[in-house]
C-alpha cells in the first residue's frame, strides 16, 4: 500500500507515488520489497530482514536509516511479538510487514490524524506514539490489581492473591521496560539524524516521544518495584500465618504435657498404689486435669500467646 503525508495520510497507487514531490509511506511485504526495494533508490548497507526480528532497533546507513521492530502485544505481553522491519530516508519511509501490525498502526494514523505542517517527522512520531497510546492505562490497570491485592492481605482475605499472579504481572512489565529501552536507542538515533534526513526544527517531534517513553519507563520501574513489595507482603503474611499454626500447636502440646505426664503415672502398674483404692481418686484426677488446663489458658493468655 502507498501513501502520501499531506494534511493527512492519503492512499495513492505506486505511479503517483513516485511522480509526487511530497513524502511517502509504503507498506510492503517481504516478497514485495525485494521486487520493488531498487525504485526507492535507498543507500542500504543492512539490508532490513522482516524474518528474523528479535529487538527493536534503527541502524545508520550510508544512505538510509534501516530497523526493525519488535512490539510486544499488549493484549498478550507474555505471547508472540508483532515485527515487522522499516527502511527510510528524506524521501519516505517503507515498512516491510507480513504480519499486519504496520498495516493496522498506519490505518489508526489515517484514521484518527490531520497536520497542519505534514511532514515525515510528525509521521513518524504518530507511528510511534501509536505503539505506546494506551500504555498508560495498561499500567493503570496493573497498580490497581496490586492495590487490590495488597488490601486482600492487609485484610488476611489471600483467596485471590497468588504468588503466580504477582510473578505473570512482573514477567509482562520486564518485557515491556525492555520495549522501552529499545524504543529509547530507536529514538535516540532519530534525534542523532546523522545523515541529516530530518529538519533540524522537526527534530523536537522525536525528543517529544523520548520523554514519554522514559515517563512510561518510570512508571514500569516503579510497578516492577510494587511487585517485589507485594510479594515480600505475601511472604510475610504466609510466614506469620504459619507461625501462629505453630503457636497453636506449641500451646496445645504444652498443655497436655501435664496431663500426659498424669496418665503415665497413674498408668502404672504397681501393686501398692495407694490412688488404686482411694475412693475420690478418679475424680480428683479429673478435676486435677480440668484446673491444669484452665489454669494454662489464662497463662497463655495474659502472656498473649493465644
Amino acid at each position: 500500500m502507498y501513501y502520501l503525508i499531506h494534511e493527512i495520510l492519503e492512499e495513492c497507487t505506486k505511479e503517483a507515488l513516485h511522480q509526487a514531490d511530497s513524502q511517502y509511506v509504503v507498506l510492503l511485504t517481504s516478497e514485495e520489497w525485494k521486487l520493488e526495494k531498487d525504485h526507492f533508490d535507498m543507500g542500504i548497507d543492512m539490508e532490513p530482514d522482516s524474518t528474523e526480528i528479535f529487538t527493536t532497533k534503527a541502524e545508520v546507513n550510508y544512505d538510509s536509516l534501516t530497523g526493525t521492530f519488535s512490539i510486544p502485544d499488549r493484549n498478550n505481553l507474555s505471547g508472540e511479538d508483532l515485527k515487522f522491519a522499516f527502511a527510510l530516508d528524506e524521501k519516505g519511509v517503507v515498512f516491510i510487514d507480513d504480519s499486519g501490525a504496520a498495516l493496522k498502526l498506519i490505518q489508526n494514523i489515517q484514521r484518527t490524524k490531520k497536520w497542519r505542517l505534514p511532514s515525515l517527522e510528525r509521521f513518524l512520531y504518530d507511528f510511534l506514539d501509536q505503539i505506546v497510546k494506551d500504555d498508560l492505562r495498561l499500567m493503570e490497570n496493573y497498580e490497581r490489581e496490586l492495590d487490590a491485592m495488597e488490601q486482600s492481605i492487609m485484610r488476611e482475605d489471600t483467596n485471590d492473591v497468588t504468588s503466580e499472579r504477582v510473578n505473570d504481572i512482573r514477567g509482562d512489565i520486564r518485557d515491556i521496560r525492555i520495549h522501552y529501552e529499545q524504543l529509547m536507542d530507536l529514538g535516540q538515533e532519530l534525534v542523532e539524524n546523522e545523515n541529516n534526513f530530518f529538519k533540524q526544527e522537526n527534530l523536537r517531534y522525536f525528543r517529544l516521544f523520548l520523554d514519554r517513553i522514559a515517563r512510561l519507563h518510570d512508571t514500569s520501574t516503579s510497578i516492577r518495584d510494587y511487585t517485589l513489595q507485594i510479594r515480600d507482603l505475601y511472604k510475610a503474611h504466609l510466614d506469620i500465618k504459619q507461625n501462629r499454626i505453630m503457636t497453636v500447636l506449641t500451646v496445645v502440646t504444652t498443655i497436655f504435657m501435664p496431663l500426659t505426664l498424669i496418665v503415665g503415672w497413674y498408668g502404672m502398674n504397681f501393686r501398692y498404689m495407694p490412688e488404686l483404692e482411694a475412693r475420690w481418686g478418679y475424680p480428683i484426677v479429673i478435676i486435677s486435669s480440668v484446673v491444669i488446663v484452665v489454669a494454662s489458658l489464662i497463662f497463655f493468655k495474659k502472656k498473649k500467646w493465644l
